[in-house]
């Protein structure tokens, strides 16, 4: 028990002067990350990714058309090696694309988006910072601590309060506690 008593008096010490990152209340951590996904509006486009059927694959455009450069003295004829070097924009680019590679290609119009990854609940901010370091390798480089509110959930702000302001000296110094 005594443990047990050590560890939530570290805990509240922790609760009471963690980082808030502007929240006022937070009362557990999540783990946000971004990802690309496609949109309907080009106008709202942040990068073309591009779907080869023929390969089963889509590839961010930029990173599909540097890779087709290293490969172009190898792998394509001079009159493809011109159009390729008058690739000017995105469409141009499928243009190419779909006249020398796979005439089913297509591009997708992506934006990045924010999300808050499943499966992560971390009572203090320092252990979600720790939970990345350990586990980064599953994640983008844009990997934070994302602060939850757990807004009108009166059981989790009893249980939060408890824990931030409950005398755990006064628990620890009694001999027995009474039978509820």
């Amino acid at each position: 028990m005594n443990n047990d008593i050590q560890f939530l008096k570290e805990l509240q010490k922790e609760l009471k002067t963690q980082d808030r990152d502007s929240q006022a209340e937070p009362r557990f951590w999540t783990v946000g990350d971004y990802r690309w996904v496609g949109t309907w509006d080009d106008s709202a486009a942040e990068r073309y990714s591009v779907y080869i059927p023929n390969d089963g694959e889509d590839w961010e455009l930029e990173e599909y058309l540097k890779d087709k450069e290293e490969q172009l003295e190898e792998e394509f004829n001079e009159e493809a090696q011109e159009g390729f070097a008058n690739i000017g924009c995105e469409l141009s680019a499928l243009d190419w694309i779909k006249e020398y590679v796979d005439d089913g290609a297509y591009l997708v119009p992506e934006v990045k988006e924010h999300y808050v990854i499943p499966n992560t609940m971390f009572l203090t901010k320092e252990e979600a910072k720790q939970h990345i370091r350990l586990n980064h390798y599953h994640y983008t480089k844009e990997v934070h601590t994302y602060a939850m509110t757990a807004w009108r959930a009166p059981k989790m702000e009893r249980l939060m309060k408890i824990l931030e302001t409950f005398d755990w000296d006064e628990v620890h110094s009694e001999k027995e506690l009474p039978l509820l």
